[in-house]
C-alpha cells in the first residue's frame, strides 16, 4: 500500500515585540496610510535582542510536537526553511536540533526565500512517502529584521519575524494531496541580499553600499507574483484533482494584500475562505503560510477533513503550490 504523508500537528511562534506603522513613522519617511494602502500591513513582530532564528524555530517546533501528540523522540528528520539563518553555515536546522536535545538525527536547511515552506513541504512529503522517514519536523523560521535597512522605506515596512512548524508523517486521514514547485534564476537582482556571498564577499565596501541588506525591485516582483502564484495554485489543484469550489480554505503567501486579493478574485475565493493575517504580522517570508495555518487551526477555523490550498512566490525567483487534506 502506498504511504500517504499528512499533517499530524502544527504550531507557530511570534516574538512579543510589536512594531506598528506609527512606530515606523518615527524612524523612516513613511506613513501609516502609505503602508496600509500599498501593502495591507498594520503591524509586524520583531525578535528580541539576542533572539535568533533557531530560538523561534525551537518554540514553533515544540508547539507542533505537542499538537501532534507525539514524543520528541518520534521525530527522525528535521527540515528547516529559512533565508535568515543563525550563521551563513552550518545549517540552522542543526542548531534547532541541538536545542531540541537531538544529537543523532539528520537536519538540514532549505533555501527558497518566501516559497521555502512549500519547497520544504515537498521534501518532507517525499521523505515520508519514500518510506525513509516516519515523522519529519518541518519548520519555517525567519528573523528578517536582521537583514533590513531601516532607512529604506520600500523594504523595511514589509517584513516581520516569526516561525511556523508542522509534523509531517503517515496519517490515516490527513493527506498532502499535491505539491508543485518551480524556479527561474535569471533575475536574482529582483529580490535578494547581494552582499556576503561569493559574488560580493563581505567587505567594508559591501557594508558601505548596504549590500548586506535586502534589496528589491518591487514592480518586477509584483508582476511576477501575480503571474506565478495563480499558476502554482492551478498546477497544485490539478495534481490533487480538486476544483477551487472543493477547496475549503486558501492560504496565500502573505506578502502584499493586493496580490492576495488579486489571486482570490481570479479563483473566485470568497473572503470567508481566504485566510489572511498580513495586517498583524507583515511578510515573514517562508513562515507566512505555516503561521497562518497553525493560527487558523488553533482558533478552530480549519478543521479535520478540510481541504486547504497554498500558493507562494519569492526571491530566486521561486514559486510553488500545494493542496492538503487536514
Amino acid at each position: 500500500m502506498k504511504i500517504k504523508a499528512g499533517i499530524l500537528g502544527c504550531g507557530y511562534y511570534l516574538p512579543e515585540k510589536i512594531m506598528t506603522n506609527a512606530d515606523l513613522e518615527k524612524i523612516v519617511d513613511t506613513s501609516d496610510e502609505w503602508i496600509r494602502t500599498r501593502t495591507g500591513i498594520e503591524e509586524r513582530r520583531i525578535a528580541a535582542e539576542g533572539e535568533c532564528t533557531s530560538d523561534m524555530a525551537l518554540k514553533a517546533a515544540e508547539r507542533a510536537i505537542a499538537s501532534a501528540g507525539i514524543k520528541k523522540e518520534d521525530i527522525d528528520l528535521i527540515v528547516l526553511a529559512t533565508i535568515c539563518p543563525d550563521y551563513a553555515w552550518p545549517a540552522t536546522a542543526c542548531m534547532t536540533a541541538a536545542k531540541l536535545g537531538f544529537d543523532d538525527i539528520p537536519a538540514f536547511d532549505v533555501s527558497a526565500a518566501c516559497s521555502g515552506f512549500i519547497y520544504a513541504l515537498t521534501v518532507a512529503r517525499s521523505m515520508v512517502e519514500s518510506g525513509l522517514y516516519k515523522k519529519v519536523l518541518l519548520i519555517a523560521a525567519e528573523k528578517f529584521s536582521t537583514y533590513l535597512d531601516w532607512t529604506d522605506r520600500n523594504t523595511c515596512v514589509l517584513m516581520g519575524d516569526g516561525a511556523g512548524a508542522m509534523i509531517i508523517g503517515e496519517g490515516s486521514t490527513s493527506e498532502i494531496m499535491s505539491t508543485y514547485i518551480s524556479a527561474d534564476g535569471s533575475h536574482p537582482d529582483y529580490l535578494c541580499q547581494p552582499g556576503g556571498g561569493s559574488v560580493h564577499p563581505l567587505s567594508q565596501e559591501v557594508l558601505d553600499k548596504k549590500l548586506n541588506f535586502m534589496h528589491m525591485n518591487g514592480k518586477e516582483i509584483y508582476v511576477n507574483a501575480v503571474e506565478k502564484m495563480p499558476l502554482a495554485l492551478d498546477k497544485a489543484m490539478q495534481l490533487a484533482g480538486v476544483t477551487p469550489e472543493q477547496v475549503d480554505f486558501t492560504i496565500f503567501h502573505q506578502a502584499n494584500i493586493r496580490i492576495i486579493q488579486y489571486i482570490a478574485k481570479k479563483f473566485n475565493v470568497p473572503d470567508e475562505k481566504n485566510i489572511v493575517n498580513i495586517q498583524k504580522y507583515g511578510n515573514t517570508s517562508a513562515a507566512t503560510i505555516p503561521i497562518a495555518f497553525a493560527e487558523a487551526w488553533e482558533a478552530g477555523r480549519i478543521k479535520k477533513g478540510n481541504i486547504v490550498a497554498f500558493s507562494a512566490f519569492g526571491g530566486g525567483l521561486t514559486w510553488g503550490g500545494a493542496v492538503v487534506k487536514v
